[in-house]
């Protein structure tokens, strides 16, 4: 076995595997887990995503907020345990990439326009497609795993 594929193989069962669609200005939240002593509990972080970067196992995003009025970046990994859930809040226009210009701005200024309806309509068709084609393929391996039990049953008979 290939180091590349010994790679692969241990990094596949620790990514996640329904991630919603996000890019740059899009308002998401996150639920992350936060362990204090014994007791967990669930903090959401609402902000906009200034920046994407990375593949795979290692793929990164910063969001940034406005807390008691100073400016509040936080990076996660995408792939992280600690992150609970990833709610996408609302679709952004932008631009760029990377929305470090965001800094300087305030208030009004820093506003980001949100995604028109006919874009927002075929992003969702995507999801969609892609929630399905997931339920087709875990409807599958659970029917590949029944057959080769009944296979194993009737041959142990």
């Amino acid at each position: 076995m290939d180091i590349k594929e010994l790679l692969k193989s241990v990094t596949a069962d620790q990514m996640k595997k329904r991630i919603p669609q996000f890019a740059p200005g899009d308002v998401v939240k996150i639920h992350l887990k936060i362990k204090e002593g014994d007791k967990e509990r669930i903090q959401i972080f609402e902000g906009v995503i200034i920046a994407r970067r990375g593949v795979g196992i290692g793929e990164t995003f910063k969001v940034r907020r406005i807390a008691s009025g100073v400016g509040v970046e936080r990076t996660f990994m995408i792939h992280s345990p600690l992150i609970d859930k990833l709610q996408v809040v609302k679709h952004g226009k932008v631009a760029r990439a990377k929305l470090y210009y965001l800094r300087e701005k305030t208030g009004k200024q820093a506003k980001i326009k949100e995604l028109g309806r006919d874009k927002l309509l075929q992003l969702q068709a995507t999801e969609v497609k892609a929630m399905e084609a997931e339920q087709a393929q875990s409807a599958l391996e659970a029917a590949q795993t029944a057959a080769h039990e009944a296979k194993a049953e009737a041959a142990k008979a």
